[in-house]
């Protein structure tokens, strides 16, 4: 069996972390917030997912910090994100990135994420009662393709 860890920040509505903890009751891996993953080596797992929200365009700077300090322990990535807009590039971006450090990207997966950042507390928020059930299930799927591969 493969043996993956995920590293994540969960911030403002813990979006990130609601995915997170629903692949947790449906699949074994390990699973580090940023603060416990500083002294775990990485070189023993076939793959390290890197996970949070969106900020300004980017995953959280702790989860980027993680990676760079990391790097050479790191065989295989993936990336799981939440965002309010919910938009693929950031997935696509991160592919690039990764692939320019010389290492194999798995892929992406991104949902919509409770977001009521800076003009969006005015309005109340947007993507509400996000990720769902189908934004689980759909979790679930990218999950089991990192497993198989």
């Amino acid at each position: 069996m493969k043996k993956i860890a995920v590293v994540y920040q969960s911030v403002h509505h813990s979006n990130t972390k609601k995915v997170l903890e629903h692949l947790r009751e449906k699949f074994e891996f390990d699973l580090f917030d940023v603060k416990q993953a500083e002294n775990v080596n990485f070189s023993a797992y076939d793959e390290v997912g890197l996970a949070s929200g969106i900020y300004f365009g980017k995953l959280h700077s702790k989860v980027l910090e993680f990676f760079e300090k990391h790097l050479d322990e790191i065989k295989k990535v993936f990336v799981i994100y939440t965002c309010g807009d919910g938009r693929k590039k950031h997935g696509k971006k991160y592919e690039k990135f990764f692939r320019k450090r010389g290492l194999d990207f798995s892929g992406a997966f991104h949902c919509k994420g409770y977001d009521t950042f800076g003009p969006f507390k005015i309005i109340g928020g947007i993507a509400k009662k996000h990720p769902d059930e189908k934004d689980l299930a759909n979790a679930c799927v990218f999950f089991e393709n990192i497993l198989k591969n």
